[in-house]
């Protein structure tokens, strides 16, 4: 039986096969093509107990990928994966020896493949999740700029309310308004 492993960048990805002994029967880094892959993994087809894959921002077209064609993947959780303490040489190809290996052993902390239809919800999700946190970090600044020109802040439900004519009622040199300006449009922006 062979496990494979797939160190998965932005545009290549290092995948390595190895044995029931941890010893490394293939190795390639190859460009993130899903045909260049399969080609790659066909030998071992039939003994590969699983492909694990390492949870990137990019991996759905690989997963997808591998699974129709009829492999058994596996999401690593990398947040869960604790490296080696003496691990001595470090690179792409030590971490998809690595992946396979946790997978032999069969202690590979894995994520979730959600299908398809799914993500879209996880991924609008995410992307609120980012501009609500956008949204407060200028509510912060607004803040942190009225507390740097009266010694005291505003809250941020003042700040959510203020408009060019509030603006101009603080009474801040010019380029503190026009910063105060742009980030209120921006919150403003976000909010909508």
């Amino acid at each position: 039986m062979e496990y494979s492993g797939i160190d998965l960048h932005s545009n290549n990805s290092v995948v390595t096969v190895i044995d029931e002994a941890d010893r490394v029967m293939a190795e390639k880094r190859l460009p993130n093509d899903l045909m260049k892959i399969l080609l790659f993994l066909a030998p071992w087809r039939d003994e590969l107990a699983g492909v694990v894959v390492e949870s990137t921002f990019n991996w759905y077209w690989l997963v997808d990928g591998l699974q129709e064609a009829g492999f058994q993947v596996h999401l690593a959780n990398t947040t869960a994966i604790k490296k080696y303490d003496g691990l001595k040489h470090r690179g792409d190809e030590t971490d998809a020896r690595y992946l396979a290996h946790l997978l032999r052993l069969g202690i590979l902390p894995t994520g979730t493949i959600l299908p398809p239809q799914h993500r879209a919800v996880r991924d609008l999700a995410r992307k609120r999740m980012q501009l609500v946190r956008s949204r407060t970090s200028h509510i912060l600044a607004v803040e942190n700029i009225t507390a740097r020109q009266y010694g005291n802040r505003i809250t941020s439900n003042q700040v959510k309310r203020l408009g060019e004519e509030a603006i101009d009622q603080m009474h801040l040199p010019d380029d503190v308004a026009l910063a105060v300006r742009a980030t209120v449009a921006v919150i403003t922006t976000l909010s909508a």
